[in-house]
């Protein structure tokens, strides 16, 4: 079952480049693997210019054939999807996915879109299957 989410870069004046991404977008996975892999600007605007997100890290192609981790891009598989750009985080929380995140000169901000005001969660640092280090 799918966890919607949006993954976003905060640019000029507001505006947010986003990308959407479809399984398991809880802030104790997605949040998480944001936060481990990509945590600076460049890594963030990197990953969105491959567009639109199946699963971020990936062992598996579409194919179903394992491989070693990645990210599963849509386009990987034929499809046309480009970053969107929104003007504002009225915009961005709009899309209709139950998780968003932002990466700012913060670092990333998860918003559970549960609720009719988007909340501030915290993104743990590890998965509670994991065992701390």
């Amino acid at each position: 079952m799918a966890t919607r989410s949006r993954i976003g870069l905060r640019l000029a004046e507001d505006a947010i480049l986003s990308v959407y991404h479809h399984w398991d977008g809880y802030p104790s996975w997605l949040g998480i693997v944001l936060n481990r892999k990509f945590n600076t600007r460049e890594k963030v605007a990197e990953l969105l210019d491959g567009g639109d997100i199946s699963c971020i890290d990936s062992d598996k192609d579409w194919n179903n054939q394992e491989r070693e981790h990645h990210v599963l891009y849509y386009n990987d598989r034929g499809e046309k999807t480009e970053p969107e750009l929104h003007l504002n985080e009225e915009d961005y929380f709009a899309d209709g996915e139950e998780y968003a995140y932002i990466f700012d000169d913060n670092g990333w901000t998860c918003y559970d879109l549960h609720y009719s005001e988007p909340q501030i969660v915290e993104i743990p640092e590890n998965h509670p299957t994991e065992l701390a280090v």
